[in-house]
């Protein structure tokens, strides 16, 4: 899908994922050396594993908690996502309702709950992160989608849309005000690194963990420089393999890729309106996700999300020519006013996707440690959730269970992947077979009619 138009948009554009790219970015802190002991150990150095050390600390600031992070804090998808904070814990609505019916309400409570008290904590702690209560505008550009948002709340007509946001293809939308913020997410992942370190909470960076092992005085947690022997264990690693073998197939890695602009001008601006700022989506099931950034460019990404057979990992894979000429060329039919406004970052990164298309939790070595994975995108906001989760698992023998423990979401796991060569056959069909359906009205053929019967579809 190239073009000289888009070939010359994306010229110049770096690999750095954009959020990266910041001279701001704060020195690691020094790796592990010798053995240790912890209270509690997190494994991860993103999100989810700085929101429960901060939270452990919250409850607890007398707790002694240690952060192992194999690389550096906010490498990998924390640092290079879109920047969108959702209220939803099931990516969507009616996902949820797919897949928790019984339940869907009060996540969707919780959701907001969740949203609003990370509001807070931005708010509380100071952080400088850009962070944005704008809500989301889903968008229909086909006309079969139109009738999947009428009677919604938020509704607006063709000439309604067009007055938020100036494009050519939108033909209706909804805009939910409260559901979403905007961040930029690397410098939300620094905020929260330096809070932990100034409520106590002990840093290693590039301490790759090995093993966990348990026995009847703790846990025994295995790093590349020594052993750390700690009480409990909160496991926050996502997109790579799982350190409780159980868990190992539950999850493949998907390759996501986005694009950023060049900073617009005022009357680039103009052209295009969004003076609410919302985050955007399409209703395709091969969906776009774009936003402005701070400084007026726009993130546009989505669209593509590749598996690698054998649930390869590799930084090779961050760069995908032709998924960034398809994104560029969705990017200049979207936005047809903006000619000639280049790429100045384009990348790409790892999501762990599971079968429900939201987090799932679990316990091992007698509920000593405690595992999170699968966010499918959803990290941002719902990882602040998933540490209370964590930490409310790994205190169930001294304090029993709680709301969050009892909730179907943590109890239930999902239909794990199978192993290759069935995996990559099977995201292979189900790839080719959404493309078939965003061509065709959304009219879903055999196997994803299947997939739904099992209780393994995607509906957000």
């Amino acid at each position: 899908m190239s073009s000289p138009a888009v070939d010359d948009a994306l010229r110049h554009a770096a690999s750095t994922p954009f959020w990266l790219d910041d001279p701001g970015r704060p020195d690691p802190e020094p790796a592990l050396r010798g053995n240790s002991t912890a209270e509690l150990v997190v494994v991860g150095g993103g999100f989810t594993g700085l929101w429960t050390a901060l939270r452990a600390k919250e409850r607890d600031p007398d707790r002694n908690v240690l952060l192992l992070e194999g690389a550096w804090t906010g490498w990998a998808a924390s640092g290079r996502n879109g920047g969108f904070v959702s209220a939803s814990l099931t990516h969507g609505r009616s996902n949820g309702e797919l897949h928790l019916p019984d339940e869907v309400d009060r996540l969707d409570e919780l959701g907001l709950a969740n949203l609003d008290a990370l509001g807070k904590s931005v708010a509380q702690y100071g952080w400088v992160c850009d962070y944005e209560r704008t809500g989301g505008l889903s968008v229909a550009t086909e006309p079969y989608q139109v009738d999947e948002l009428r009677g919604q709340d938020g509704f607006l007509d063709t000439a309604a849309v067009r007055d938020q946001v100036n494009s050519p293809t939108y033909l209706a939308g909804v805009w939910t005000p409260e559901d979403t913020a905007l961040v930029n997410p690397a410098r939300l992942v620094w905020e929260l690194k330096r809070t932990c370190l100034d409520l106590g909470v002990r840093i290693a960076e590039n301490t790759p963990v090995r093993a966990i092992r348990s026995n009847r005085s703790g846990v025994s947690v295995q790093t590349t420089s020594g052993t750390v022997r700690a009480r409990r264990v909160a496991l926050a690693t996502n997109v790579f393999p799982a350190l409780l073998r159980r868990y190992r197939l539950h999850t493949i890695p998907v390759y996501d890729y986005a694009l950023v602009t060049e900073p617009l001008s005022t009357a680039q601006l103009a052209e295009i309106g969004w003076q609410n700022r919302q985050g955007i989506d399409d209703l395709g099931n091969r969906f776009h996700y774009y936003r402005l950034t701070a400084d007026d460019r726009i993130l546009f990404g989505g669209f593509d999300a590749v598996y690698h057979y054998g649930r390869s990992l590799s930084s090779e894979h961050d760069q995908n020519p032709e998924s960034f000429r398809t994104l560029a060329s969705h990017f200049q039919q979207t936005f047809p006013q903006l000619e000639g406004l280049g790429f100045t970052h384009a990348w790409g990164g790892a999501i762990d996707t599971c079968t429900r298309f939201f987090p799932f939790f679990g316990t091992a070595h007698d509920g000593r440690v405690a595992h999170v994975a699968g966010y499918t995108g959803l990290g941002v906001g719902m990882t602040r959730f998933a540490a209370d989760v964590l930490l409310d698992l790994l205190a169930a023998d001294e304090q029993g269970p709680t709301e969050l423990t009892e909730l179907e979401l943590v109890r239930r796991t999902p239909v794990p992947f199978p192993p290759e060569p069935l995996a990559w056959a099977g995201v292979e069909a189900t790839t080719l077979s959404l493309a078939h359906a965003d061509r065709h009205e959304g009219q879903r053929n055999v196997w994803l009619r299947a997939l739904d019967r099992f209780g393994l579809g995607f509906d957000s």
